[in-house]
């Protein structure tokens, strides 16, 4: 009970961010939210040029920690999966990436944010993005149909992440990647720990620690795992860059 409790607290507090931006046209991070008040979240982590590509309520609705899009180094044709796509921005940046001969999905939850998305992407004048209602533990895509797997400060919402990292590298092609914007924390921190620094909701008590996260890909089946602290948002919790590719020969 206490994980569907978590769960659609998650979904409560981005259906409120979109419907405040589709309403009043300002975002709505809150207090206690990923996009918090340091400014090392949300519309700051793209550059000038990126958020000239997109639509104002793209860039308003933008509440993760870092830029998938250029961590993944993206390619003409490619098939990108955007986890928890919230209002679009990575979807339709991957999806200029990739161009016309490729596809960029993207999985979320929330209504409301699904609804924001499509729009931003008719905005934006994008053809090559669909976007999919459901959760990132059990991805609504067939195995191995994906090229690169992105998500932005949102694995550390789910309440089943060990599900997460296993439908990353089941819905990837062999010798796929992901590149994964997130919040880690120190292996020295506790979960009790991690819980006093922030709330579930606000991307900081969920947060898997360094070692937990490389455990986690390397038991999904990925290799050369790395995950690198870009920059600290609470004593101990980190943005990190977390990425990792799927063996042309999986031992899954």
């Amino acid at each position: 009970m206490l994980l569907n409790e978590l769960r659609e607290q998650v979904r409560r507090r981005y259906a409120e961010s979109a419907l405040a931006v589709t309403t009043s046209g300002t975002g709505s991070c809150g207090c206690d939210s990923c996009c918090g008040p340091s400014g090392d979240f949300g519309e700051s982590l793209y550059g000038i040029e990126q958020r000239a590509e997109l639509p104002d309520a793209a860039v308003l609705a933008s509440l993760g920690c870092g830029n998938p899009t250029a961590v993944a180094e993206l390619h003409e044709g490619e098939r990108v999966l955007d986890l928890g796509s919230g209002g679009g921005i990575d979807v339709i940046l991957s999806a200029k990436r990739v161009g016309p001969t490729g596809t960029a999905f993207g999985l979320d939850m929330t209504d409301e944010m699904l609804a924001l998305a499509r729009t931003n992407a008719r905005e934006a004048g994008v053809t090559n993005a669909i976007f999919l209602k459901g959760v990132i533990e059990a991805v609504p895509l067939p195995a191995e149909s994906v090229d690169v797997v992105i998500s932005n400060c949102v694995i550390n919402l789910s309440t089943d992440k060990a599900a997460v990292l296993t439908e990353m590298a089941r819905v990837l092609e062999p010798g796929g990647r992901i590149g994964v914007s997130d919040v880690v924390a120190e292996d020295r921190l506790t979960p009790a720990e991690r819980g006093e620094r922030g709330s579930y909701v606000g991307c900081i008590a969920g947060a898997l620690s360094k070692s937990e996260y490389e455990e986690g890909l390397r038991a999904a089946g990925f290799e050369d795992v790395s995950v690198d602290f870009t920059h600290e948002v609470a004593d101990g919790m980190h943005g990190a860059i977390v990425k990792a590719t799927l063996p042309v020969s999986p031992s899954r």
